[in-house]
């Protein structure tokens, strides 16, 4: 099957399905984030008219601390899709990030399914994506046509191989990601992002991807999309028993969106993805480490609407986002990065046998022993 005909069965079985990680065992979301308490502040001391939310990011300056994360291109029927995104990014003053640009590097003919997206939104931040598994094969001068295709102020390159592993067609050789990853940082004309898609980041591969020269860190946890599930229903479709069983087993594989945060958090920026669906799960991210959130699933559907309905959503998230800052006391987004927050749980228990220190987070000195 050709790439281009992958990426239309991924964005389908997205607003057809439930693709979402599963719950756990206690009913709580698997992201994570339902761990999270922000300590209220009944004496805020401020203005709730008069918060901002204005961020930067890699020299671009974003209206609030959210992106449009990568979701699609690279096949004729995701055009409108990306054009509607992409509208609603420069409506709103925030980033956006293209899907996999693989399909496009292989034939040009589906360059216009990315190119519209700085067509329709010429003064926003946007970011273009490459596998890291594709590295090699694409070489730099591949990687700065992926660039110009968009006039990417970025480039994030995904490391998908859990999906990778349970596609038949999927690309499992891993060796020399790394190596290929610090060239890329070294010689591409534009920062780089290193994103998971889902299955999170630890501290160890964290400072890995730090010291390879990467400008950010985007830290794809667990608790959305499942690409483990996307391609589970793609295994039943074409009858593919061993795939399909594969799928269902590693469906919540991964490091959840919440701790894989505070692995990550270590001298550059994150992005927290993987299960963010309120701007109530933004002000935690960001209380948590993160410097700003992805959202993607949950604009799939808004997006076959119409651009309106995408704006909506959004606006809606960042309305939740001031909420929360103003029950916080927070007039900023550094503020919010500052304030205090208690850790239950699962999310509690994961990351003190990972070796952090939970507690310290009401006095923001995290500590990492090992």
């Amino acid at each position: 099957m050709s790439t281009s005909q992958r990426k239309i069965e991924h964005l389908l079985l997205c607003v057809e399905k439930d693709v979402e990680a599963h719950k756990n065992y206690t009913g709580l979301r698997a992201s994570g984030f339902d761990d999270i308490d922000l300590v209220h502040n009944c004496l805020p001391e401020i203005n709730k008219k008069n918060l901002f939310l204005e961020s930067e990011f890699l020299g671009k300056n974003l209206n609030a601390p959210i992106l449009i994360a990568s979701m699609t291109g690279g096949h004729p029927d995701t055009k409108a899709v990306n054009a509607t995104l992409a509208g609603a990014a420069e409506e709103l003053g925030i980033g956006i990030g293209v899907g996999s640009q693989r399909a496009a590097i292989e034939d040009p003919n589906m360059e216009d399914s990315f190119r519209i997206v700085r067509d329709k939104a010429p003064n926003a931040f946007i970011y273009g994506n490459v596998g890291a598994a594709q590295l090699n094969e694409f070489g730099i001068e591949g990687l700065e046509r992926a660039v110009e295709m968009i006039g990417a102020d970025a480039m994030a390159i995904h490391l998908n191989f859990l999906q990778e592993a349970i596609q038949p067609e999927g690309n499992v050789d891993a060796t020399g990601c790394l190596e290929a990853i610090k060239k890329v940082c070294d010689e591409l004309s534009v920062p780089v992002i290193v994103k998971e898609t889902g299955a999170g980041i630890a501290h160890s591969q964290a400072r890995a991807i730090c010291d390879a020269g990467a400008s950010a860190i985007d830290v794809g946890g667990l608790g959305g999309t499942s690409w483990a599930g996307v391609e589970t229903y793609r295994a039943q479709k074409r009858g593919d028993i061993l795939s399909e069983h594969v799928g269902k087993l590693f469906w919540n594989w991964g490091i959840p969106t919440a701790v894989s945060i505070v692995e990550s958090t270590i001298s550059i920026p994150v992005i927290a993805t993987g299960g963010v669906r309120s701007g109530m799960d933004v002000a935690k991210s960001i209380a948590l480490g993160s410097s700003l959130c992805g959202v993607a699933l949950p604009l799939v559907g808004p997006a076959l609407k119409g651009q309106k309905d995408v704006v909506d959503r959004l606006n809606l998230m960042i309305e939740e986002l001031r909420v929360a800052m103003f029950l916080c006391g927070c007039r900023t987004i550094e503020e919010l990065g500052n304030t205090a927050l208690v850790i239950n749980g699962r999310t509690r228990e994961y990351l003190e046998q990972r070796g952090f220190e939970t507690g310290k987070f009401a006095n923001r000195t995290l500590k990492y022993n090992k």
